[in-house]
């Protein structure tokens, strides 16, 4: 299997500049593909709005890479929506995409929706947390979707600094440390139990593209699960050379606490868990402890296990396809 892996990162794993704008732009003109960029928000006031205004100056204005930018609000109580919009995007509230099946929370959840009100062949999802954002992110992942015609689906892979990371001297040896969940629960499951996917620098990195039509076949974990989920079900859908990643440099963004990285990782795993065996299905929680004043506290969460089925099971998707 490591040959297998060895063979795919030689042949599957890019950088950003491997493949110029202009042939990128020629690529998108000969097949005549659409790209829509979405950015699942969820009270992202501080950092949307630069996104959403680099992606149009630099790949909208200044070359037709980008059909259209969709923010997709996850109940937002901030101004993200307002921010959004006035950078120029088209914002969507969750609550207001297929009304007849009601919201859970989730970012899983947000890009299952972002499906149904969006148009492109190529779906080319960016977290909307950044900050420092550069549209190679953007440009570097849709590229080989564009140029290979066997490449279904394109992570982008980083360095993920942590706090002090960012000035740190020693950075070239501690970049990949923004990635706890990566490192503690994720990659030990892929490389255990899914070990094709060994070569995947940052496996739930939430800046990937997709043809739809590979996306619209995918069930969705509604959480955080979604990555891991995505990754493992389009490798038995479509198969590893359909697979690819692209360095795009450095992804500075928000890091959570340790006891959110906890609840992340409950999910991840259950995710993992339920794609090796179906059935026997319980609903499981997690118990965290804060101190208070008698003295430790439990906190029980829900470890959300929903997934919605593949899009193309949607009775709205396909009336929408056919119109």
């Amino acid at each position: 299997m490591l040959n297998e892996v060895e063979r795919w990162l030689s042949t599957r794993s890019w950088s950003k500049t491997d493949r110029p704008l202009h042939k990128i732009l020629a690529a998108k003109r000969a097949t005549r593909q659409s790209v829509s960029v979405v950015l699942p928000a969820l009270n992202e006031e501080e950092t949307v709005g630069d996104i959403v205004a680099a992606i149009r100056h630099d790949l909208m204005r200044q070359v037709p890479l980008v059909d259209e930018i969709v923010v997709v609000d996850s109940g937002s109580t901030d101004r993200t929506s307002q921010v959004a919009t006035a950078a120029g995007a088209r914002v969507v509230h969750r609550d207001d995409i297929l009304p007849r099946i009601p919201t859970v929370p989730g970012k899983g959840e947000v890009l299952w929706r972002s499906l149904l009100v969006t148009s492109g062949d190529i779906v080319c999802f960016i977290d909307a947390d950044l900050k420092e954002f550069s549209s190679d992110f953007v440009s570097g992942i849709v590229g080989p979707l564009l140029t290979d015609p066997g490449v279904d689906l394109v992570k982008g892979m980083y360095d993920r600094p942590l706090g002090a990371e960012l000035n740190s001297l020693d950075s070239g040896k501690t970049a990949g440390q923004g990635g706890r969940v990566t490192e503690l629960m994720a990659r030990p499951l892929l490389n255990m139990h899914w070990p094709q996917l060994a070569g995947f620098v940052q496996p739930l990195g939430g800046e990937y593209a997709a043809h739809r039509s590979l996306l619209e076949q995918l069930p969705f974990p509604v959480g955080y699960g979604v990555e891991l989920g995505m990754l493992v079900d389009a490798l038995h859908l479509v198969g590893l050379d359909a697979l690819a990643q692209v360095d795009v440099g450095v992804r500075k963004h928000r890091h959570q606490d340790g006891q959110a990285l906890g609840r992340m990782s409950a999910a991840i795993y259950r995710t993992a868990q339920l794609r090796l065996a179906r059935g026997h299905l319980i609903r499981p929680s997690l118990t965290q402890f804060e101190r208070g004043e008698d003295g430790f506290e439990p906190r029980t969460y829900s470890v959300d296990t929903e997934e919605r089925p593949p899009m193309v099971e949607i009775a709205e998707y396909a009336e929408r396809k056919v119109a």
